[in-house]
């Protein structure tokens, strides 16, 4: 008698452990490990945002449009021996076609 209680105490936790290991991996499914797209988005312009950093530059605003560099410089151009940063190509083309006249809206770091 000793014998089967033992016997059927194994089985039952046998059994038990089986049905636990089952029911652990039903539940997953293989997933690839793609980032999702508004994350890759996300990436995509945190990278390209901020290209240079204004500590790297002379002037404390883009001289054509007047923004902050500390906002974003995506563009520089060297004039008169100071490194100037620019919020675009576009603006930083705009500044080459006449910089005498826009030079000053710089504001040059002393």
């Amino acid at each position: 008698m000793k014998k089967s209680i033992t016997s059927f105490l194994s089985l039952g936790l046998t059994a038990s452990a089986v049905m636990v290991l089952l029911a652990c991996q039903s539940g997953t499914t293989k997933t690839e490990d793609k980032p999702a797209k508004d994350t890759m988005m996300s990436m995509e312009k945190d990278t390209t945002a901020n290209i240079f950093e204004h500590m790297l530059v002379d002037n404390k605003k883009d001289p054509s449009c007047g923004m902050p560099v500390t906002a974003g410089i995506s563009d520089t151009a060297h004039y008169k021996d100071k490194v100037l940063g620019f919020c675009s190509k576009e603006c930083k083309e705009s500044f080459q076609k006449n910089p005498e006249a826009m030079i000053a809206a710089a504001e040059i770091k002393k």
